[in-house]
């Protein structure tokens, strides 16, 4: 009977007067609050109209005093802006389909009182009017919020690995790095087969909570011919970083079998080969790839060149030593690289010719060598010394970071939405 006498006590008149003297005290405190919301807004129609930008994406052509004085600004202006960028910022120049100059009015009418040089979506830089005439230059770095993200693929009938990497999800750019590494270990023209299965851990950089860029690869695993190839991207102690396979050896080798990604081999290493423009048998020294003409050829390794010129077989070629052991060299060349001479210190990587057909050619391809210890050996085969190993101290710190980064893989791989927070 207990709720049955609450009920009733609710009807009460005495109980229905002091509701409704309350609910006229809180109409009376709405009507308040609504007057003044009220004014609020009327107030706030005679605020000052908001700044007036305009955004400026440097075209070719486009130099910084073009720039400046289409915004209206003086020719001193241009001069001591020019001034601040390079000594404040580092900034002499302009790149064109890049950088961004934003320029901010008080008003439509008003002189640009504010610039906002965007070399990078994770860099701006200020420079404010002053007082006196002059411009404040201040460089901001915008704060990234770094998420890895794991995608897996399998190589189908018929594939590129290039393919089979786009439908799994992996953005192209990703993709280029993940061939950088691997060719290292695989020959992407004869080492892909059906059935193979890869995965990719990569950095996504978002700023707002809106994707602006990709990051490094941190880790890349491939099912291949000879043998799972697992790489981790790891800091050292000296701040330096490398990819180092699941034991912590540098998994990045002196030497690419492949210089050119992607490219198909036409003609492999081979001790008696006939000659396809001599028409007799004799050795093939090296491995040809096939490519467009004006492809750009990138040295092997690191190295010192030690030969460039033209030659009858070879037509233009270039040859690196890389260290006291191996050799490359490049032929059937259309040009060479500017600044590529025989002396000429060259990084991994770095374009040093383009492809063509000189020489005993006969069609467009590069023409490979490594040579070993004053030896030709095939480039495809040949085991290749690994560099950047980790000392004692770092190899420890590597092995907990690896566990841990594959516990992270682990869990991605039976969700495939979530992300690891960087």
């Amino acid at each position: 009977m207990a709720p049955m006498k609450k009920v009733k006590q609710f009807m009460n008149p005495t109980f229905l007067s002091q509701i409704v003297m309350a609910l006229a005290i809180v109409l009376s405190f709405v009507a308040v609050v609504i007057v003044t919301i009220h004014s609020g807004k009327h107030i706030s129609t005679k605020l000052e109209p908001s700044e007036c930008k305009t955004m400026v994406v440097v075209a070719s052509g486009d130099t910084l005093g073009k720039i400046l004085i289409d915004q209206g600004l003086s020719n001193a202006d241009v001069n001591t802006i020019a001034d601040a960028l390079k000594k404040d910022a580092g900034i002499s120049t302009l790149r064109a389909d890049n950088d961004k100059i934003e320029f901010v009015r008080p008003t439509e009418t008003d002189p640009v009182s504010k610039i906002v040089v965007i070399p990078s979506p994770w860099k701006q830089v200020e420079l404010t009017c002053t007082d006196d005439g002059g411009w404040k230059c201040n460089t901001i770095n915008v704060e990234r919020d770094t998420r890895a993200v794991y995608k897996t693929g399998e190589i189908q009938n018929g594939d590129s690995f290039y393919v089979a990497g786009i439908r799994a999800g992996i953005p192209a750019g990703i993709l280029i790095d993940v061939y950088d590494l691997l060719a290292f270990e695989m020959d992407f023209e004869r080492d892909i087969r059906a059935g193979q299965h890869f995965s990719v851990l990569y950095e996504e950089n978002f700023s707002d909570g809106e994707k602006v860029d990709n990051g490094h690869v941190l880790a890349v695993e491939f099912q291949a011919l000879r043998g799972d190839v697992r790489m981790y991207r790891f800091k050292k102690s000296d701040g330096t970083t490398g990819y180092y396979d699941e034991n912590g050896n540098g998994a990045i080798k002196s030497l690419k079998r492949t210089p050119i990604n992607n490219a198909k081999v036409t003609s492999s290493f081979s001790t008696s080969r006939k000659h396809p423009v001599l028409g007799f048998t004799r050795a093939h020294k090296g491995v040809d790839f096939r490519a467009s003409t004006g492809t750009p050829i990138p040295a092997a390794g690191a190295g010192r060149v030690v030969a460039r010129g033209f030659n009858r077989g070879h037509g233009n070629y270039v040859k690196i030593r890389h260290n006291g052991t191996y050799e490359t060299l490049y032929a059937h060349m259309s040009k060479f690289a500017k600044n590529v001479v025989v002396g000429t210190n060259v990084r991994q990587g770095q374009t040093i010719g383009y492809v063509g057909s000189t020489g005993l050619s006969t069609g467009p391809h590069l023409h490979y060598e490594v040579i070993k210890n004053g030896t030709h050996v095939n480039p495809l085969t040949v085991k290749l010394p690994a560099i950047s190993n980790l000392n004692d101290t770092d190899k420890k710190k590597f092995l907990e970071y690896r566990k841990t980064l594959d516990n992270g893989i682990e869990q991605l791989s039976k969700n495939k939405n979530w992300f690891i927070q960087m």
